[in-house]
Order: C-alpha cells, then structure tokens, then sequence
C-alpha cells in the first residue's frame, strides 16, 4: 500500500523526544521504517540560578515539531495529516516538576543539567543503600525539603518532562518504568516503586511535609500497556490547526536512555548501548543486582523493567570537536579548504597508524565538570612527558581514547569488579559516523564487541514511535525483545568489531595512565581559576 495510504488510514506511529536542543518528531509506517520527520530547535534558559525550559517554551516546541512534521507529510505525500495509529512521548532524563491541586507548576522546571540537588543524592544514597544521582526527581525534591522552599507544601503531583506532555495531552498522571526509575527507585520484580525505600522515604519527611512520596508520584506503567488517548483539548495543544482528530491511543512515556535502547536493540540481558556525542553514557542490561551502590553507576531499568547499570559522562567529543576545528583552521591558511567530514575522516584514519598505548600522551576532554572521576570543573588538557612519543597519530589516538577515558572507569567496575557479562553493545552518535575508528576504541575499552547500525542514527524519536507502534501492533504474549528482533531489527544492515587484543592492551595501559593522572585536572581545577 501506498504510503500516502496508510497515513490517510492512520497506520502509522508517532514518537516524539524532547532532546536539550532539538525537539523531534519521527512518523513511521507499520514496519517501524520512518516515512516523515520534523524538528523544533530550543534552548535552555538560566532562570534564577537553575538551566530550565519555560511551559511556553515546552508546549511551543510540542506543537513546532509536530507542525514541522505535518508539513513534511504534505510535501512528500500531499496529504493533510489527521491522525495516526499511536502516540508516544519521550524527554531528556527526569528533573523536578511540581505542581498544585489546581495544577500550576509551583517552580520553574529544573533539568537534568542541574546539579543543586547533589547534598540531598549524597544523603538519600546513604539512607537508601542505593545510588540516588543529583538529576533523580527525588534528589531533587528532598533538596527542596532540605532548603526549606516555600513552594513544597503545596505539591500534590510530581512528574517529568515526558510525563508532563503526556499529562497535557491525554489527561492521564502516568509514567514508563523506565523513567519511573529516575524519579525513585523501583522494584525490578514488581515493576513498581520500592516500597522499603518508600518507607524510609516517609520516615525521614513525614514532619516535614504533609503528603507520601507514593501520593504524589505518577503511575507506573510497562511498555504495551495503554496509557490513554488524546483528548480533544490534547488534540488542539498539539495541533492548533485543528486538523489533528482526538481519540488517538498513547504508550508509556519514556525517557531518553530507554528510547535509546529500543532504538539500539539493547533491551536483553548482557547487552547495551552506547551513545557518544556531546557526553556519553553507556547501558549494560544487568542479570543480577550489583552488590553494593557505586557513586559511578546508576541503577535504571529498561522500558520492560528489567534493572541496568548506567554510566553517565558529562564529556565526550567537545574537546575533540575544538582539536579538529584547530587544523581546519591550520588547512585554510595554506589555503586549502577541506569539508568538515572529511578532515574527520582524515584525523580519526591517521589515529590508526598510533602506537597502541598512545605513545606514552595522555589527554583529558573536561569541557565541563565530571562526576564520574571527581573533577569539579571544565579544564581540558593535554599532557606529555619529556620523552612520549608526540606526533599526530598518536596526539589524535590519544583524544579519541580520552573520549571514552571517564567512561571506561565506570564501565570496569560493572564488568572487572562485578563481573557483569556482556555479549554485545550498539554505538551510536557522533564518534560513531567515521567507519570503524570509535567503534573499534570503544571495543578495545569495554573488552567486548561493538555493533554499530545504520538505523540508530534515527534516534530517540524513531525508538518512541516504535513503543508506540509495539502497544497497538504485538500479539498475544509477545515481548518487545521479541517484538524489536522479528518486526524491527531483523535483515537490519549493521556492522559488528570484535575487540583488537593488542587495542585491549594499549588502552588498558592508556587507562592506568589516565586514571593515575587525574590529580593533574584537579590542580588544574584549583589553580586556573
């Protein structure tokens, strides 16, 4: 059938992620192949010391992107879209919502890029015996307790970004488990908030505040599960033309990683992904509980609810961005003009011909602050000893290896110190466009093969639509795991790198330099004020 068709007929799914700069619209037909896209760029803005994103700023960009996307349905196929077969929305990682019994936001929301609420982490990881990070919801909101905010007592319902959307436009106070698992830790057996650390929670507010945690939580929900319909005044907040019918079925709305999960094929035990852009984080799927909390890793779960460990670096390829954009600079004073992809090409190829432990360099790409290694504030370097062996192989070599230096750390503890086993991990973003040259550094780094798919290029938005087409399309008792092998991924072009052992060898030597010197950032830190 035609593709204008199917869109006329609403066989079709659309996912929506509000990523930190660009939010993304990704219509696909019933073999989750994208048909349309469209996009709305915004930024965060500092409002009274805290990096949020106003309610005009969020609905606009709803409707911007959406109407991006119907646009670009009625220039590629002509055809005015009305309706589609399922909805899901997705956002950037939990921050601080809050709202009252007549629904106002009581305080500007607070993203994840903030990191006011780490005191009240600290705290609550202590309490909890489990790894509460600064950006969780709950960090968030025993901060606000803690520093007596005046707004606080007048919460009757905390969500997130996605959650708030979803809100908005079904009606419905629900959540995907996956992002229930930054809001508060839940319980990977009953698919539900954890109820030991509900009480401690209690325990430790109850004379603070005059409501229960689990009173003011969204609803958790698995992926499959319906979580409503657009409403009528939903269907006019997201298409003000009027064109857009109510009635249309929702998913769960999830966060970021686990759309990037689905979206990877990183949904199985002892599998994962890898995303390493402008930060970089990794998801290994666990087949156990971890056994003691480590300040490096979060404990998340999966859209289905299964536990995985995450690593989250703050930094990835800015440093690296800043050095490639330093000889394209050098090429034009000789007067030679070399397009931006190919002097990639050229610097990430002549890395390859480095010796493999780097020649003895060491780099470190802290454009901002890195909770993984304790580094409190931006200060990249470049460091050599006297003797190391400084040339551009190895200077690239050694930038790319420092891309995924503060990663490495966080992924050996899951995988020397707890054994965590892993069959295979996805990369995608950025690092990943040259052929083979961060996929083959990253598997040398982890120990274990690297698949890169051209699919994953689609993003979070591409994996929202997929949920969303999973909830109306499975059968009867069929997974997602199952579903994402036969219906999404299956015949899917992909390229697979086992782990070089001598790249093994070089980067576990690159490693121990890396971590030895990390008190050199951390004076640079204390003396380049």
């Amino acid at each position: 059938m035609e593709v204008s068709k199917l869109i006329e007929l609403g066989r079709t799914a659309l996912g929506i992620e509000f990523g930190s700069t660009r939010i993304k619209a990704v219509l696909v037909d019933e073999n989750n192949t994208p048909v349309a896209s469209g996009s709305h760029d915004w930024e965060n803005r500092h409002i009274g010391n805290i990096w949020s994103y106003t309610l005009e700023d969020i609905l606009g960009g709803l409707q911007g992107s959406y109407r991006s996307l119907a646009e670009d349905v009625k220039n590629k196929y002509g055809v005015t879209l009305t309706t589609v077969g399922a909805i899901g929305i997705s956002a950037m990682m939990h921050g601080y919502m809050v709202f009252d019994k007549d629904d106002k936001l009581l305080v500007p929301f607070r993203t994840w890029r903030n990191n006011t609420a780490a005191y009240a982490g600290d705290r609550l990881t202590e309490l909890f015996g489990y790894h509460i990070p600064a950006r969780w919801s709950v960090a968030h909101l025993y901060q606000a307790i803690l520093d007596g905010e005046e707004h606080v007592k007048d919460i009757v319902f905390q969500t997130t970004l996605e959650g708030y959307v979803h809100w908005m436009l079904t009606g419905k106070k629900v959540i995907g488990i996956g992002e229930a698992s930054g809001m508060f830790p839940v319980d990977p057996l009953t698919k539900q908030y954890d109820p030991r650390m509900l009480e401690k929670f209690h325990a430790l507010i109850k004379d603070k505040v005059p409501f229960r945690m689990e009173d003011i939580l969204p609803e958790i929900l698995v992926a499959g599960e319906d979580a409503g319909r657009l409403t009528p005044a939903g269907a006019k907040l997201l298409d003000p033309s009027g064109n857009l019918k109510a009635g249309i079925p929702f998913c769960p709305p999830e966060g970021d990683a686990g759309t990037g999960m689905v979206a990877t094929n990183a949904i199985k035990k002892r599998t994962g992904n890898v995303s390493a852009g402008t930060s970089v984080f990794a998801m290994i799927v666990l087949e156990k509980v971890l056994s003691k909390p480590y300040p490096e890793i979060d404990l998340v779960t999966t859209p289905v609810g299964d536990l995985v460990g995450m690593v989250h670096c703050n930094n990835c390829t800015s440093d690296l961005n800043a050095w490639v954009n330093l000889f394209g600079e050098f090429a034009q004073l000789l007067g030679v003009e070399i397009p931006k992809w190919k002097l990639y090409d050229m610097l990430y190829f002549a890395s390859e011909k480095g010796e493999k432990d780097c020649g003895g360099l060491l780099a470190y790409n802290y454009v901002s602050n890195e909770h993984v290694t304790n580094v409190d504030h931006g200060r990249p370097l470049f460091v050599r000893k006297a003797d190391s062996r400084f040339d551009l192989a190895n200077f690239m070599r050694a930038h790319l290896y420092s891309a995924f230096g503060a990663l490495k750390v966080g992924c050996d503890i899951m995988l020397k110190e707890e054994g965590v086993r892993l069959d295979r991990i996805t990369g995608h973003g950025g690092l990943f466009k040259t052929e083979r040259v961060g996929q083959s550094y990253l598997a040398a780094a982890i120990g274990a093969p690297v698949t890169v798919m051209k699919t994953a290029g689609e993003g979070g938005a591409w994996g929202m639509a997929i949920l969303a087409n999973y909830m109306i399309k499975k059968t009867a008792g069929e997974t997602l795991e199952s579903y994402l092998d036969e219906k999404v991924f299956k015949g899917q072009e992909g390229v697979t790198l086992a782990p070089d052992p001598a790249d093994v060898a070089g980067f576990e030597e690159f490693a121990k330099r890396y971590v030895a010197g990390l008190p050199i950032v951390r004076e640079a830190v204390h003396s380049m004020k």
